[in-house]
């Protein structure tokens, strides 16, 4: 039997790739694990190896968080679910809401409906087949009359006046002969009371706003005394006359609403139109100086008194394109490259504005008599300006239109203003800007409150005023004012501001992982101090209390209906009712999908807050005193701040001694530098 012997030792050949495993390493790789003995892989093989093994890992991670979230919901304790204590049907799509006094007026897809809040029917309706209704404000008026102002598809404004249960369209207040030289409304605003209105034009090359005095009296006396008024009523008798004959309920519906609206417009109103105001301009983009001498430049300068907006400047362009050119150079390791091509500043198309009761920061002077519930300015600030430009409403009846209106005010931010709000009262206003600071202005004593910071990276989206007590009437104010600020990341925050140094800010809720967790809308509730809704995009409208924080319970809709566009919900809190009003859409199971049904039918479906358990954690609302320190006379509000200062005398006779000794040892040492020198 032949036996093969090898003529040479045994031996293992040199590696070939660089990545094998080192002779040192190779007896403990395989007393840890003798099975996984493999090959190294060649290129690309192994770049794709660890691409995979990369995309597998960090889908893995994502496994986990979702997995983690789970069980930390299910672990959670689940709120109390409330169903609605009422609901009412419209005809067509409800594209928004509006609630003043016992009413409620609907923006549908055909027109505008009114209903009665306490007894859901419906009252009378402004239609139009072509007309497609996409914002609507409203102002009561008192005596049961109430001021509408609402923008459609076509971007027209349109102002109504409900008197007697009747819609009376006073006026479409950018319209035009030609339709090319239309003008698109993109936002209106009505004041509290009714005393002015504001819309937001838009053209081509540039954007305004326009504020109107409306004639509110006026309107009450010529609605009493007019044929109008007289044709209305008749009306409404001969249509409810003919309601109670017809025997089938919904077909007397149904005729009711078809010939409503088209009786309506036959009607001559007749009523006083609207007087144009103001017409503020969007600011110029700042160019270089266009002024031959210094002399012309302070010619366009008025006398000083405030601070303006920096057009009336004598830097030309080439100054700025070498001041440029020094900066970058100068910092060009901190800046960041940029590809893209420098565009050239356009103007801002878009502004934010704020009726502003009378206050300290706006002067009327004493020949106008002021009223404390009717506003005598306005705030304007526009997308992408640091300005926050301030303009009386007492004006002369006499200045031209068409020149170029200055702000009475200009308040200079660090970073473009992103968004402001304003308390009922006027007393308070916040501005929150790009770099994530918020100031809070108390504009009773004319200074800033309070300047806090959200946590990096957090930008405001909107911003809230929280209901806070109020001071009694022969002390000063002792602010505690908050803030509900909702962020771009869908994070919200809630700022409580005491003083120039106390301030605090708490995450009520953080960034969602679930894209459908996330806040699309949030809503104080003003009777219920704390109280705040959130709705989410999967749906759900949950009620939070800021004091604790935590959920008190949810507001679900009827298993058939679903709410509504939930990423931008259709809902309004009634104030006067203390009720929730929601869209919400039915749906119909097909082959085991939910479908939605057709736009011609929307429900509204109403959450009326004393009649759950839940709402009794929330204290209530303190009665305010009957005449607050603002409204006080001169001599009685000089009073009350002399005793406050001489309460305060105490304690600022303390801090004098430590101040002086302060200043004794910087002088001291300010003394040794220069002798040293």
């Amino acid at each position: 039997m032949p036996v093969y012997i090898r003529k040479h030792p045994l031996e293992i050949p040199p590696p070939s790739e660089k990545d094998w495993i080192k002779k040192d390493e190779e007896e403990n790789f395989f007393l840890q694990d003798p099975d996984q003995i493999f090959d190294s892989l060649p290129q690309p093989f192994r770049m794709i190896n660890k691409l995979v093994t990369l995309v597998f890992e960090q889908a893995w991670e994502i496994i986990e968080k979702r997995e983690a979230l789970r069980e930390a919901q299910i672990r959670k304790v689940k709120p109390t679910l409330y169903l609605p204590t009422a609901e009412f049907q419209v005809m067509g799509r409800a594209n928004c809401l509006a609630a003043s006094g016992q009413y409620v007026f609907v923006g549908l897809s055909t027109g505008i409906a009114v209903f009665s809040t306490p007894s859901c029917k419906r009252i009378c309706a402004w239609e139009s087949t072509k007309l497609e209704i996409c914002a609507i404000r409203a102002s009561n008026l008192g005596n049961e009359t109430h001021l509408l102002i609402t923008v459609d598809d076509m971007g027209l404004a349109r102002l109504f006046y409900f008197y007697r249960d009747s819609l009376l369209l006073i006026r479409v207040l950018n319209e035009v002969e030609e339709i090319s030289k239309r003008n698109t409304c993109v936002e209106a605003e009505l004041s509290q009371g009714g005393d002015y209105a504001g819309i937001l034009l838009k053209g081509n090359t540039e954007a305004w706003l326009e504020i109107y005095r409306l004639p509110k009296e006026s309107w009450l006396k010529e609605t009493d005394h007019s044929p109008a008024a007289a044709a209305v009523s008749s009306f409404r008798e001969r249509r409810f006359s003919q309601a109670s004959m017809k025997s089938l309920d919904l077909l007397g519906e149904g005729s009711a609403e078809t010939e409503s609206p088209l009786s309506a417009n036959r009607v001559e109103t007749k009523l006083s139109l609207p007087v144009l105001l103001l017409k503020v301009r969007s600011p110029k983009p700042l160019t270089g100086s266009t002024f031959k001498s210094p002399l012309e430049a302070l010619m366009k300068i008025d006398d000083g008194s405030v601070i303006g907006l920096g057009q009336n400047h004598l830097i030309k362009d080439y100054q700025w394109e070498q001041q440029d050119a020094i900066f970058h150079s100068t910092f060009e390791k901190h800046l960041e490259r940029e590809s893209e091509p420098d565009s050239k500043e356009e103007k801002p198309s878009h502004a934010a504005f704020h009726f502003l009761l009378p206050s300290r920061i706006l002067q009327i002077g004493p020949e106008i008599k002021a009223q404390p519930d009717v506003p005598t300015g306005i705030s304007v600030h526009w997308n992408g300006s640091h300005n926050l430009c301030l303009y009386l409403l007492t004006r002369p009846s006499k200045e031209k239109m068409d020149a170029e209106l200055k702000p009475d005010i200009v308040w200079p931010c660090a970073a473009p203003i992103t968004c402001s709000a304003v308390t009922s009262c006027s007393s308070y206003m916040a501005l929150a800007c790009e770099d994530g600071m918020i100031t809070v202005w108390d504009r009773c004593l004319g200074f800033p409150l309070a300047v806090t910071a959200l946590p990096e990276g957090c930008l405001s989206r909107t911003i809230h005023f929280l209901q806070t007590s109020a001071a009694p009437r022969d002390q000063l104010p002792r602010p505690k004012v908050q803030l509900l600020v909702l962020c771009t990341d869908g994070s919200l925050h809630l700022v409580t501001v005491s003083g120039p140094r106390e301030s605090r800010t708490v995450l009520l809720a953080d960034r969602s992982e679930d894209p459908d967790q996330t806040i699309s809308a949030v809503a104080p509730i003003p009777a219920f101090p704390g109280a705040v809704l959130v709705f989410s995009w999967d749906g759900t409208v949950c009620l939070t209390d800021t004091a604790m924080p935590q959920t008190v319970c949810r507001f679900i809709t009827p298993p058939s209906h679903t709410v509504a566009s939930p990423w931008q919900p259709v809902f309004t809190v009634d104030t006067t009712n203390q009720c929730l009003l929601l869209r919400g859409d039915e749906q119909q199971q097909q082959a085991g999908l939910p479908t939605q049904t057709k736009d011609n039918q929307s429900s509204i479906f109403l959450f009326y807050f004393d009649s759950y358990q839940s709402m009794k954690v929330f204290p209530a609302v303190p009665e305010p005193p009957p005449d607050s320190l603002q409204h006080l006379p001169w001599d009685k509000r000089c009073d009350i701040f002399l005793c406050d200062r001489l309460q305060h005398l105490p304690g600022l006779s303390q801090q004098v001694p430590k101040c002086w000794s302060q200043l004794r040892k910087h002088a001291a040492a300010l003394q040794r530098e220069s002798r040293k020198k």
